[in-house]
């Protein structure tokens, strides 16, 4: 399985325009089989749940607000690359030959 940092990475939506990608990546997720998507929610859920136990910590410490928002952060950065790698097979090739 290739990684995708951006939707610009995948080659046969390269050369569309961000909306158009977006779309083609939200179809594509709608065809995930059970297990992609079983995969996907937990480490959504892996990375969520720790931003919570931290917020909840709060009271004890300051610096957990600070270390929940830099788990906040890293969540983009590490979901998306996985969300679009299990995506990808599933994107057709669209022609562009009108370009």
């Amino acid at each position: 399985m290739r990684i995708y940092f951006s939707s610009r990475d995948i080659p046969s939506i390269a050369h569309l325009p961000l909306t158009e990608r977006l779309a083609a990546i939200q179809i594509a997720q709608n065809k995930l089989t059970g297990p992609e998507k079983l995969l996907l929610n937990v480490l959504k859920l892996a990375v969520l749940l720790p931003i919570f136990i931290l917020i909840f910590r709060s009271t004890e410490s300051w610096y957990s607000l600070l270390w929940a928002a830099l788990v906040a952060a890293l969540y983009p950065l590490v979901l998306r690359p996985i969300q679009y790698s299990l995506c990808a097979k599933y994107i057709p090739p669209i022609d562009h030959q009108g370009e």
